[in-house]
């Protein structure tokens, strides 16, 4: 991979991509966990309303992005990613601030869609970073990176459950606009765009476009946009079932907030561990190696999850876990940014974005099914898939072997 030119250069870049996204994913959680009581001081009385309110209105931006994560990608890889991350740091600040000035349910259905246009900084970020690194460094750039859009959501709820109680959930939003504020100019005053992707973008009008099919001609890319998929699909389930399943297995009533909430802070954090060590690990064994023996970990927490262990043995495999999907995805991003083309990763990250998408919004609908059968399927059902992950991976081992180049 090319680099910005100077050690400094990408540096100055890496902390400003991470610092925004850690700024701008905080700020969306701020309030988004406390929709439904929103949708209360909007009038919706009936529970059930409010659920189905909730529910759709969460899942439309995901949605959407996903449809536009490719499109978006496309518009940087012509015209800047830089403009790109501004433009939808800057739309979000409006939003959210409009989101603030609504007096019925479908305005605020309306503005989550249209947020859902905007949306999708996240893949183009980690384009950013990535493409800033030299060679070396790119796992360590894709980690932080994600490390911040891991940390970010842990933090939003905590804070902004503080600003709701002492501001009000109306201007919750407009605090959320603010850390939108800051994340753009920390964007547009600390990223420089590197000389070799200002270049690029202006040979990109002449070069042919980049596809969907071209892309699934890169020796597998399908298999890179399976796997980060499964992986979501893994590590999203847990938050629809894991309060009901710590009562079904003896915890007592009134310690199941505080438990659920450890254990998802535990599986957090020592994903962001995983993110943060993956360069260390890709120095030491191939993608090839590496991602099918850290999904076969997560696997066999999962598998625990599921025995129904002691709260300080879940506490231990929730680590377990954690730290084995943040290792696999990562190295699953670094594979991808090194496979493909340099003129085609934004458009390939785009549709990587698009299959994490998909996992968010289908896992808890998919989980919640399994659940109302057996809350212990799920973890089962985590662990098989994991195994799945683990195991085509390993066959097609040897296509995976130049990811390694990362080291």
């Amino acid at each position: 991979m090319t680099t910005s030119g100077s050690d400094s250069d990408w540096r100055r870049n890496q902390v400003a991509v991470t610092l925004a996204a850690f700024i701008g994913f905080t700020g969306f959680t701020l309030v988004m966990p406390f929709l439904p009581l929103y949708f209360e001081q909007l009038g919706v009385d009936d529970l059930g309303d409010v659920a189905i309110w909730s529910g759709i209105s969460l899942g439309v931006t995901p949605a959407i992005t996903a449809a536009m994560a490719p499109v978006w990608a496309r518009v940087a890889d012509r015209y800047g990613r830089k403009l790109m991350v501004a433009r939808s740091l800057a739309s979000f600040a409006v939003i959210m601030s409009l989101m603030a000035l609504v007096d019925a349910p479908w305005q605020v259905f309306t503005l989550r869609a249209i947020q859902g246009l905007f949306a999708g900084y996240g893949a183009i970020a980690m384009t950013m970073a990535a493409e800033s690194a030299p060679a070396e460094h790119v796992a360590t750039a894709i980690g932080w990176v994600q490390t911040a859009q891991r940390l970010g959501p842990a933090l939003g709820p905590v804070i902004g459950g503080v600003l709701a109680g002492w501001l009000g959930l109306r201007h919750a939003f407009y605090a959320s606009a603010l850390v939108y504020v800051a994340a753009f100019f920390l964007v547009v005053v600390g990223y420089r765009e590197p000389a070799h992707r200002r270049a690029a973008a202006a040979a990109d009008a002449a070069a042919p476009r980049v596809t969907f099919a071209s892309l699934a001609r890169v020796p597998h890319f399908l298999l890179f946009m399976g796997s980060i998929f499964g992986l979501q699909m893994v590590d999203r389930s847990f938050g629809p079932v894991l309060p009901l399943y710590l009562r079904e297995i003896g915890a007592a009533v009134a310690s199941v907030p505080f438990l659920s909430g450890l254990i998802f802070t535990v599986t957090a954090g020592t994903a962001a561990l995983g993110n943060q060590t993956t360069r260390w690990l890709l120095r030491r064994w191939p993608t090839a190696q590496l991602v099918p023996t850290t999904a076969a970990l997560a696997a066999a927490g999962a598998a625990l999850f599921a025995a129904g262990p002691p709260i300080g043995l879940m506490l231990v495999t929730a680590a377990v876990f954690g730290f084995g999907i943040g290792v696999a995805t990562t190295a699953i991003y670094t594979s991808a940014s090194l496979s493909v083309p340099a003129a085609s990763r934004g458009v390939a990250f785009g549709y990587l974005t698009t299959a994490y998408l998909v996992g968010l919004a289908v896992s808890p609908i998919v989980a919640g099914f399994i659940g109302a059968v057996s809350m212990r399927a799920v973890f089962v059902a985590d662990a098989v898939g994991l195994a799945f992950v683990a195991w085509i991976i390993r066959t097609r081992s040897t296509a995976l072997v130049r990811s390694n180049a990362a080291s």
